[in-house]
């Protein structure tokens, strides 16, 4: 899990999302659904969310907060 976490620290802290330890899993689940991939199939992730990175930096950043966001408000 959250295998590509240490590779996103600017993105989560441009998104406004703080990881911490009790928020990790949902963090790893909000992206895996974001991306279209089964959760916990952490490669096909990170290769999607570097695809998505390359096309638009700031639209990914924007997509994520707004699905954490969401989710945060659901729980």
């Amino acid at each position: 899990m959250t295998c590509y976490f240490r590779h996103l620290k600017d993105v989560f802290e441009k998104a406004g999302i703080e990881i911490t330890k009790e928020n990790k899993r949902s963090i790893d689940q909000v992206i895996h659904k974001l991306m279209n991939v089964k959760y916990k199939n952490c490669p096909a992730t990170w290769k999607e969310v570097k695809r998505r990175l390359v096309a638009n930096k700031k639209e990914f950043i924007s997509d994520l907060k707004a699905a954490f966001s969401s989710q945060q408000n659901i729980s």
